[in-house]
Parts: structure tokens; sequence; C-alpha cells
């Protein structure tokens, strides 16, 4: 990661529970509190909690001062009216980072009036610093721009750069709003073990326990996902006769692809909008 402190005036836009996220993980790498500006005009309870620990205002509009980065984590819904309110104070200095679902380059660039945009995807574990973020730089970002936006983005976690625009809708779909499905499985699990007749309380404990070790082993050890899989299924096991039904040509693979497909195309249709 990059030395934060040498960025001069970082603006963030939103602060929700992903914009303060990733300015947690600013602070905690380095980033000088003066060096930061915050902008909502109706801030949550993470964001004033953040404000009073680090003594900082949150501003309710971005005014008399032009930032050297603007990072947009707003809603795609809310994007037009929040670039129009910005405009003024994007500069020929200004790097903008927009982590905004499906809203293209093309648009971010007309709406601010700028061509050195970087659009990113973090994911909610940024929170914790274990998010993972894609991330595609527009056509007049330059080599300088993009280390900044990694070091920046890098604070949430590791940072995937990619080519091709398009492709953060497949990463919007599978790493941005992945840790629902992972939570969801949890409540699935919890589920089935109410129907085999656990309280629920205890199903939930060992689902949750579950992930959250999973993960932990999956971290610990960089050995494919599958070697994983088949290290804890002995042959004609009870682990066998579930992956059975799991790994089936209806099971979790085909259903896992018709949802991340759903998600990719309502990210296109965001970016439509």
């Amino acid at each position: 990661m990059g030395d934060l402190r040498s960025l001069g005036p970082v603006m963030l836009v939103g602060a929700g529970k992903m914009g303060m996220a990733l300015a947690e993980g600013w602070l905690d790498a380095g980033l000088p509190t003066s060096n930061l500006v915050l902008v909502d005009p109706n801030p949550g309870e993470a964001a004033l909690a953040l404000a009073a620990d680090n003594d900082l205002v949150i501003h309710p509009q971005a005014a008399g001062l032009v930032p050297n980065v603007l990072v947009l984590a707003v809603k795609p819904q809310i994007i037009g009216a929040v670039m129009e309110g910005l405009r003024p104070v994007v500069g020929p200095q200004t790097l903008v980072i927009s982590i905004a679902a499906g809203v293209s380059i093309d648009k971010l660039s007309q709406g601010l009036g700028t061509g050195r945009v970087v659009r990113s995807m973090p994911n909610t574990p940024a929170q914790i610093g274990k998010g993972i973020t894609g991330a595609v730089a527009g056509p007049e970002v330059e080599r300088a721009d993009r280390d900044s936006a990694n070091s920046l983005l890098a604070a949430a976690g590791p940072v995937v750069w990619f080519d091709a625009e398009g492709d953060l809708d497949a990463v919007t779909a599978v790493s941005g709003s992945g840790p629902a499905y992972v939570f969801n499985l949890v409540e699935a699990m919890a589920a089935a073990g109410v129907a085999q007749g656990l309280p629920e309380h205890v199903a939930m404990q060992l689902a949750r326990q579950t992930v959250i070790g999973a993960a932990a082993l999956m971290e610990a050890d960089t050995a494919p996902a599958s070697v994983l899989r088949q290290n804890v299924t002995s042959p004609k096991g009870t682990t066998a006769a579930a992956l059975d039904v799991l790994m089936a040509d209806d099971g979790l693979e085909p259903l896992m692809k018709r949802a991340v497909d759903a998600a990719r195309k309502r990210s296109e249709e965001l970016g439509q909008g």
C-alpha cells in the first residue's frame, strides 16, 4: 500500500457503511485526519461516531474545497443529483474514485466534467479490512492516479484491476453482492438444522461458526477450495452424501450461476438508469 499521507485532501461523499469502512481503513493506514473531508447531508450513527472519535466534521454539502481525490460512496439511484452538486469542486487536479454499483465511467465523466475516473466495486467485509475490490481505470487515468486509487482501495483489502469495464458488472455480482449469499447460506444451514430437530438458536450457532471456521481455514490454507472440500470428505461418508445433493446437476452450482446472472443483469440496469 502506498503512503496515504502524500495524497493531499481526500473528499469522501457518502457516509454509509461502505464509505465509513473505507474511511476507517484510510485513517488506520496513515491518512491524516486533516486530509479527510466527509460529506453527507444525513450521516448515520457509524459516521457520527467516527467523526467524534477522530475530531472530524461531517459537512452537509461539498463546498469551499477542491480535493485531490474525490471518492463517491453513494447509491447509484441518486448519483445524478449528487454529481450535479459536486461538479463545482472537481478541478484539474481531482482524481475521482466511484464505488457506485453499475454507474459507468462515461456517465461519471460526463456528470463531473473530468476523465480522471476510476470505477471500483468493494464489498462489505471492507469494514474489517477483509474485503476485496475490483477496479477499472478510465482512459484519462495516468499511472500515478492508478497508484493513488490503489493505495486508498487497498485499505479495505486486496484490489484486482480489470481492463474491461464490463467485467465490473460480474465483479459486482460475485464479490460485491457475494457476502449476502454467504449469510443466506448460514440461514439455510440453520433452517435445515431446525428441520432435523435442533433448537433454533443452537442450529444458528452451529451454522454460523461453521462458516466462520471454514472461512478462517481457507484463509490459512492456500490450497484450492476443491482440495479443501476433498480434505473433509470421506468416501461414502456423511459429507459425501450431502455433496451428492449439493453437487448434482440441479444443485448449488447451477443455482449460484442463476443468482449471479440475476445480480449482473441488475448491475447493468442500474448503469442504464
